[in-house]
């Protein structure tokens, strides 16, 4: 088993004064800092995953945009992967199944944002190819969803997509119970 880090859209447009701001993004930012933190310590790979939306009518993540870049607290450092991506699953149009096999890797730590957009479509991705996720629920947030004129809580949101991705997709644990 070689394992990687997936960091799934760590970008501006996510946090206070971004166009899209997701529920609680400094909590999951510290969470996947530490995390990072450990990978890089270990000299495990890490790839970091941008998301430039070319969609028509995109509000947010627009090219050449402060807000569709990485956070300034988990910038690429050399010999990591950034894999750029214009749809919801890391895996369409990338390289990133590329990079997976030739680093060997088989399993993937995953954590980012939103947990019910592309955290979600990348995890499912990981299945049809194999490969094992730990998701770190904790590390990961979203936002408010609204259905039928009803608004759904960013957390009744995340636990739904959690508890749906938890055991055939990933197994689901907080941060500290990571074992690398």
């Amino acid at each position: 088993m070689k394992q990687a880090l997936l960091i799934i859209d760590v970008q501006n447009d996510y946090f206070p004064g971004g166009r899209c701001e997701l529920r609680e993004p400094l909590r999951a930012l510290a969470n996947v800092e530490r995390v990072l933190g450990t990978f890089r310590e270990k000299d495990l790979p890490v790839i970091h995953v941008q998301h430039i939306n070319t969609r028509e009518g995109a509000t947010f993540f627009l090219p050449g945009t402060e807000g569709a870049e990485v956070h300034k607290n988990l910038a690429p450092a050399p010999g990591e992967y950034l894999v750029v991506k214009h749809a919801p699953n890391a895996f369409f149009r990338t390289n990133l199944a590329e990079i997976l096999k030739e680093n060997g890797i088989t399993d993937l730590v995953v954590c980012g944002m939103m947990s019910h957009m592309c955290v979600d479509t990348t995890v499912r991705a990981c299945f049809d190819f194999g490969l094992g996720v730990t998701l770190l629920a904790d590390a990961c947030t979203t936002r408010d969803l609204a259905w039928e004129g009803t608004t759904i809580p960013a957390e009744t949101v995340h636990a739904t997509y959690m508890a749906s991705l938890n055991g055939v997709f990933a197994k689901v644990v907080g941060t500290d119970e990571l074992k690398i």
